[in-house]
């Protein structure tokens, strides 16, 4: 699975303490909101929320949150008003990186990025800069267990209409086009797959390796940086992080 680097991150840290797991929810039910207020609050008719919910069970945010935030999207709750506004540049060694985020105060949000890359060695780009090295695709994870065959979830995601599939000793992803994303997601969940995420991502085309250890300690101090700011959804970038980061 390399280079698909949000499934990694998820892997390598989930069996570490979710200290920050109140802030993970704020911005999972911000993405719900967000959804919900954009195209309405029935999922079955509202891709991008169902596709927001999924993300957040991935996550075990309570159904309470769940709904909590469809509901103030919808407007029945009030609340702030955010807008998505990705972020790009580039990080130590010229790492190209993407910053997604959801905010209610632009000025607020761009003085914040721009201070976590140039903290740590990089540079702010303009819209465009390093969009085009990477690829939108659908993300599918889910975790090896005894009762998963390999062989039927690779058919069943190809029939589908999955690009491709990858395993290894930790799990299967699934990568999809964005416009047969909701089909091969809904599938498989319909067959009884669970997912460790499920969702839509920026995928490199083409890997960075670091080799200096300033490099490598800078990029780990921005990435941890960002994924602290509330505003920030995601962060995307083509760092082909080793394992044991």
């Amino acid at each position: 699975m390399a280079g698909h680097s949000k499934w990694n991150n998820i892997k390598n840290k989930k069996g570490k303490a979710d200290a920050k797991r109140a802030k993970e929810f704020t911005k999972l039910g911000r993405n719900i909101s967000v959804a919900a207020r954009e195209g309405g609050s029935d999922p079955e008719y509202n891709a991008a929320l169902k596709s927001a919910i999924e993300k957040a069970k991935a996550g075990n945010m309570p159904n309470d949150n769940i709904e909590r935030a469809i509901k103030k999207g919808a407007g029945d709750l009030g609340g702030a008003a955010y807008e998505e506004i990705l972020y790009e540049g580039y990080g130590p060694s010229g790492v190209a990186i993407i910053v997604s985020c959801l905010t209610d105060n632009r000025n607020r949000t761009a003085s914040d990025i721009r201070h976590a890359f140039d903290k740590y060695g990089g540079n702010l780009g303009t819209n465009g800069s390093v969009l085009f090295m990477f690829d939108r695709k659908g993300i599918i994870g889910i975790e090896r267990e005894d009762s998963i065959d390999e062989d039927e979830l690779t058919m069943m995601a190809i029939d589908l209409g999955a690009e491709d599939i990858e395993s290894d000793e930790v799990g299967f992803e699934i990568i999809t086009s964005v416009e047969d994303f909701n089909s091969v997601r809904d599938g498989l969940s319909e067959a009884g797959y669970s997912f460790a995420m499920a969702e839509l991502s920026y995928i490199p085309q083409n890997t960075v390796t670091l080799t200096d250890e300033d490099d490598i300690s800078n990029m780990n101090k921005m990435i941890d940086l960002l994924e602290d700011n509330d505003d920030v959804q995601d962060v995307y970038h083509n760092w082909d992080m080793p394992e044991e980061e």
